[in-house]
């Protein structure tokens, strides 16, 4: 995507925050706001041109008292739909009612967008906007021809040509907005944003070694930890780039805990025609997702120095407690790293994932700070997981990252390659990179 429009976009989304909604909220609910209308703009620009057709065929199912709706995706060319007679726009021809109509436009969506517009607690902030009058100018702020949102070319007011905005435009425009609201509630970027220069990295490490290996088949690709779904999608567009010749299918899987980021990661993968089900919502750690499937490719930026103490009762009874603890989940068997950091258990999610009966068994890329290197004593739960690792001989590099290269922190970081397929050259080692 052309830098520049990307840019733009971002700014003037950005710019209808202090226009429209101060005074209205505090300035640290602006995204409460800002991101579930923006994504549902998104979504309301890509069902416009069939929008008459799925309300035809949904008048269809009425008549013949047909409650099962699912049959709307043909028509709709998407895997959702909605069926009230509204449209952003056409919501702005009666000003007087924009606010009751609105609720009615949001009814009229499909289940899988109902669960997205529900994580993201859209209907709490509503009377709040209607008191203040500020709806309609929302509406109006986000329909603006000055910026296109919509997938094909649009003119602005002065004829100018728009380009469309892509699938994995939108995805930047979500991760750059979210970015700097986190920067302006001094919350840690670093958090919820991997920039696309590691995910650059980690995606071409992962694919190029076996893109010869890769033959005709679906092969899956798993983040645990997936935000709002930017890894996923890199990865699998490069690795269609990579395997291009050998006619591979990939399927996305992932999991992740923060319903706002868990919204627009769904929303985008129903966008680009993925199984928006294979985006599961909860806690990687306490609640695995998909505890009987194992995955070909995996990459992931799980939190780090963060507690999972809220997971530990799913995960042990009496931990620390000599002779008593009884680990449960047999993912974690190996041991447990210290209650304030759990960063070592999402690795071990992973590796629990890996495929043992292919050829090519399962490739991971991960990126976790030093702690995961260096604490933990002989015979405690880090040092336990990271033997286990080399013992199997799965770690194949570690990359030291430049400092500065997450947003808001200079902490180190690193990124550990794991595979169980080792090259026979790499068998033995461990490739350690200054990058």
């Amino acid at each position: 995507m052309n830098p520049k429009v990307h840019n733009q976009i971002v700014s003037y989304i950005w710019s209808i925050a202090d226009d429209v909604l101060r005074d209205v909220f505090v300035r640290g609910k602006y995204r409460d706001i800002i991101l579930p209308f923006t994504v549902l703009r998104r979504l309301d620009v890509l069902l416009v041109p069939t929008k008459q057709e799925v309300l035809d065929a949904n008048a269809f199912l009425i008549e013949q008292e047909i409650d099962e709706k699912v049959a709307l995706e043909n028509y709709s060319g998407y895997g959702f739909w909605n069926i009230s007679q509204y449209t952003f726009e056409s919501l702005m021809g009666d000003a007087g009612n924009i606010d009751s109509n609105l609720e009615d436009y949001l009814d009229g969506f499909s289940p899988n967008v109902q669960e997205i517009i529900s994580k993201f607690k859209l209907r709490n902030q509503l009377e709040t906007m209607k008191e203040a009058g500020a709806t309609y100018l929302l509406i109006e702020k986000l329909c603006n021809k000055e910026i296109n949102l919509g997938s094909n070319e649009a003119k602005n007011s002065k004829g100018e040509v728009l380009p469309p905005l892509t699938n994995l435009g939108m995805g930047y425009v979500f991760e750059e907005l979210i970015r700097k609201f986190n920067e302006d509630n001094n919350e840690e970027a670093g958090e919820h944003f991997t920039p696309r220069e590691i995910i650059k990295l980690m995606t071409h490490i992962l694919f190029t070694p076996v893109k010869e290996k890769i033959s005709k088949g679906t092969y899956l690709i798993y983040d645990p930890a997936c935000g709002s779904g930017g890894m996923l999608t890199e990865a699998e567009n490069f690795a269609l780039e990579v395997t291009n010749k050998s006619k591979a299918n990939f399927e996305l899987y992932g999991q992740e805990v923060n319903p706002e980021t868990y919204a627009i990661c769904t929303s985008d993968m129903l966008i680009k025609g993925e199984k928006s089900e294979n985006i599961v919502y909860g806690s990687t750690l306490s609640k695995d997702g998909f505890p009987h499937l194992h995955f070909d490719f995996m990459l992931s930026n799980p939190p780090y120095g963060k507690t999972w103490k809220i997971d530990e009762d799913a995960i042990v009874d009496d931990r620390g407690k000599k002779g008593k603890e009884v680990i449960k989940d047999s993912r974690f068997q190996v041991g447990l790293p210290s209650i304030s950091d759990g960063q070592l258990l999402f690795l071990m999610n992973m590796v629990s994932k890996m495929k043992l009966d292919t050829k090519l068994g399962s490739r991971i890329a991960t990126v976790h700070n030093g702690s995961a290197l260096f604490t933990g004593d002989a015979g405690g739960g880090e040092s336990e997981i990271r033997k286990h690792i080399i013992e199997n001989d799965w770690l194949e590099c570690i990359i030291a990252l430049p400092k500065n290269i997450f947003y808001n922190t200079g902490i180190p970081t690193y990124i550990w390659i794991v595979s169980n397929r080792k090259e026979p050259k790499r068998k033995g080692k461990v490739q350690l990179i200054n990058g």
